[in-house]
């Protein structure tokens, strides 16, 4: 069973900063594709970014300039930095590991941006 633990989320007014965490088993970190999803009231999962094993990063266009994913090979954990929030960043945000045999989730860490 892959577990995938995430942390971070919470309130933050609109222009400020928030840096989410999942943390993995070794073998899942090691061996997946890592990423982060969000899904808001109403609307579909969505991504917002992946990093591979080897640190290649892609992001949403919405993501793109604002929030930074990055990974911890010692802590088998990835963060994502994110930066300028708005109202419209609101959502659970989801940890995701995927690989040949594996398609995880993470529990999920609610994110609101609100004054």
């Amino acid at each position: 069973q892959v577990q995938l633990v995430e942390s971070g989320g919470g309130l933050v007014q609109p222009g400020g900063s928030l840096t989410l965490s999942c943390a993995a088993s070794e073998t899942t970190f090691r061996r997946s594709i890592m990423g982060w999803y969000r899904q808001a009231p109403g609307k579909q999962r969505e991504v917002v970014a992946d990093i591979s094993i080897w640190g290649s990063t892609d992001y949403a266009d919405f993501a793109k300039g604002r929030f930074a994913i990055s990974r911890d090979s010692a802590k088998a954990t990835i963060y994502l930095q994110m930066n300028s929030l708005k109202p419209e960043d609101t959502a659970v945000y989801y940890c995701n590991a995927k690989n040949s045999a594996t398609d995880a989730w993470g529990q999920g860490t609610q994110v609101i941006v609100s004054s």
